[in-house]
């Protein structure tokens, strides 16, 4: 007996080549076959007379098969060639590198075939169209080895022996087409509309899967993790806040006030704060280890990388040094010895694996959480829990998360955002920059170095798409490095990758921040918060080979100070497209808004980085569908009560 989770290698002629094959494309089951979904549509369903068929047009011809036979091109290619007649006229009908067709096809026979007018020659001709094929036909994914002929038949074959058991599970009441329906629809469509609402039925069920699926992880959350009771001194805080070198900004007030009400809860804060680039997020969290440490209970702050680790060490003394509150910054080769006993401890994914006296840790704050794998996130909290007790967690990310992804994949997540800017801070100007103003533009940066002491960052991209730098990364921005060194005749530069060694990487930044440098070239290791006030000039190497929310960032970089910043975006792809993306970086429009533009031009995998962050890729589903994903989002609420 035939299922759902039969495996398809119980299909006729699927055999152990075939299996391995759709595995490729994630298909292993009947379930798994019935729900590999079309990526589009060719719809033949308009019959034409020969003496009728135009240039361009997709169409279906009926007619008797005059002559077959094999040719071949000028070039040496082998074609099959049928003429094709009904009563209004004939048509060459052409495929290339078919020979099989000689014996399939039979010389007067009637057949329908289905395809696109073009050209062969000086003559109208259909090329390589599909044969008896009738209708709406579903175009699918394919691999090698695996096509979408193959498949409509396997998929056909599946359908006819477990389509019965496909059942409904949704009330009525949410108004879509039913599943059963969704799914023959789908796949053995007679009309596009049908078409549409069952892809539209079947995103649903994607998206309502994942929002369930964050319910569960939120209730958990919520039941399982009993946390220590902080009580909240307003006098004290407030203290904190008044005491503070600047003004705090209406949206950090807020959030703190959100963070203050979580902690009086009877379990564990859950909270992504997402801030544009220098919008102020290290002082919310200093504010929240603040209040940890008046109920005598320590935090542990979590960097990506080494450098930002230390600038948040850096940070949180001058913020709370006058409060007698003690800070650690953890390193590899730092010992527990050294520590003694400790408020606050910062430091990289190294703290997980630290012998360090952590006893009583009533707050985990993880910046740039996208950085971390989703388990390293759950094993640091595991770890720093203690007598079932578990943190609290503040995660942080200056990447702006686009409105669709937050309420899918962070629904679990409590969302506070920083929407202003810090007073004394100017907008940034942005240049896209052709090769043909190259020159000038590397004149009018050294021409800033003299006049006004301008500090300049110059970002080179990585080689290959990865976590990580490679030897190829390395040799190229080493190359470049000393190209400018040649342009820049009599200016400091400085180099910076992801391969030098923590001590080299920290002289380089600490020569940079003190003036001693006049250029830095890097690779990206700049994105993730790298803070040098000094710096006014930020130049990117083949800015369209960024994503936006990734240049976005880099252009953080600077204009963190009263003077004047620009972000000058260098290209290489002279396309259209690539030229109207960077353009968006040019109009000043926020982070927020840059980062919805990138999901629907690139995806989320470019914001974050898929195997970073653990995003799901939607097989049917699109990122961008507001109204599905809040649709979604509701009927898991009423589902779960």
């Amino acid at each position: 007996m035939m299922d759902l989770n039969s495996p398809v290698g119980v299909l006729p002629m699927v055999g152990p080549i075939y299996q391995k094959r759709l595995e490729k494309i994630g298909i292993k089951t009947f379930k798994d076959l019935i729900y590999h979904i079309p990526a589009r549509y060719l719809d033949f369903r308009e019959k034409s007379p020969i003496s009728r068929l135009s240039i361009g047009e997709s169409i279906t011809i009926k007619g008797k098969v005059d002559s077959i036979k094999n040719l071949y091109t000028r070039s040496g290619k082998k074609i099959q060639l049928a003429q094709v007649s009904d009563k209004s006229g004939s048509v060459d009908v052409i495929w290339f590198n078919q020979p099989f067709l000689i014996k399939t096809i039979k010389e007067g026979e009637t057949y329908s075939f289905s395809g696109k007018v073009d050209w062969f020659g000086r003559k109208k001709a259909m090329i390589s169209p599909l044969i008896n094929t009738f209708g709406i036909v579903p175009i699918y994914p394919e691999t090698y080895g695996i096509s979408s002929k193959w498949l409509r038949g396997k998929i056909k074959t599946a359908y006819q022996l477990i389509g019965g058991e496909i059942t409904e599970y949704l009330p009525q009441t949410y108004g879509f087409l039913d599943l059963p329906s969704a799914i023959k629809e789908i796949h053995f469509p007679n009309d596009p509309d049908r078409a549409k609402k069952a892809r539209e039925r079947l995103a649903f069920d994607e998206l309502l899967a994942l929002q369930i699926t964050n319910l569960k992880r939120k209730s958990a959350w919520q039941k399982n993790h009993p946390v220590y009771n902080l009580e909240i001194n307003r006098k004290e805080i407030n203290q904190f806040i008044d005491n503070l070198p600047f003004k705090l900004t209406v949206s950090q007030n807020k959030v703190i006030d959100e963070i203050i009400e979580d902690l009086q809860k009877p379990y564990p804060m859950n909270r992504l704060l997402e801030g544009d680039v220098g919008s102020g997020k290290t002082v919310v969290a200093a504010a929240a280890a603040f209040i940890a440490f008046l109920n005598g209970c320590q935090s542990v702050i979590m960097a990506p990388t080494q450098i930002l680790a230390q600038q948040h060490f850096d940070t949180l003394n001058n913020l709370l040094q006058p409060f007698k509150v003690r800070i650690s910054l953890i390193t590899s080769a730092i010992t527990e010895k050294d520590l003694g006993r400790c408020d606050i401890f910062v430091g990289t994914h190294s703290l997980i694996h630290q012998k360090i006296n952590i006893d009583k840790v009533a707050l985990v704050v993880i910046d740039e959480q996208h950085k971390f794998g989703v388990e390293q996130r759950e094993h640091l909290v595991k770890k720093i829990g203690k007598k079932n007790i578990s943190p609290h967690v503040l995660t942080m990310t200056a990447t702006p998360i686009p409105r669709t992804v937050a309420l899918t994949f962070y629904g679990d997540l409590d969302l506070s955002t920083l929407n202003e800017t810090p007073e004394g801070r100017q907008k940034i100007t942005t240049w896209v920059v052709p090769k043909e103003k190259r020159d000038n533009a590397y004149k009018w940066i050294d021409k800033n170095i003299q006049k006004i002491g301008s500090q300049v960052f110059i970002v080179c991209p990585l080689i290959e798409e990865s976590e990580s730098e490679t030897l190829k990364d390395i040799r190229s921005v080493t190359k470049e490095y000393q190209s400018l060194k040649k342009i820049f005749k009599g200016r400091k530069l400085g180099l910076l990758h992801g391969k030098l060694k923590m001590e080299e990487k920290n002289k380089v930044v600490d020569d940079f921040r003190s003036r001693k440098l006049d250029i830095l070239v890097a690779t990206p290791v700049v994105e993730v918060g790298i803070d040098i006030p000094n710096a006014t000039i930020m130049v990117i190497e083949a800015a369209d080979r960024f994503g936006l929310a990734q240049l976005h960032q880099l252009r953080g970089r600077v204009g963190r100070s009263d003077i004047k910043s620009y972000c000058l975006l260098f290209y290489q792809n002279e396309g259209e497209k690539s030229k109207a993306r960077l353009s968006a970086m040019e109009k000043g429009i926020s982070g927020f808004e840059l980062a919805e533009l990138d999901l629907k031009l690139r995806g989320p995998g470019e914001i974050f980085g898929l195997r970073q962050s653990g995003i799901p890729e939607l097989k049917i589903a699109s990122w961008t569908d507001i109204d599905l994903i809040k649709k979604a989002k509701e009927a898991a609420e009423e589902i779960s009560k």
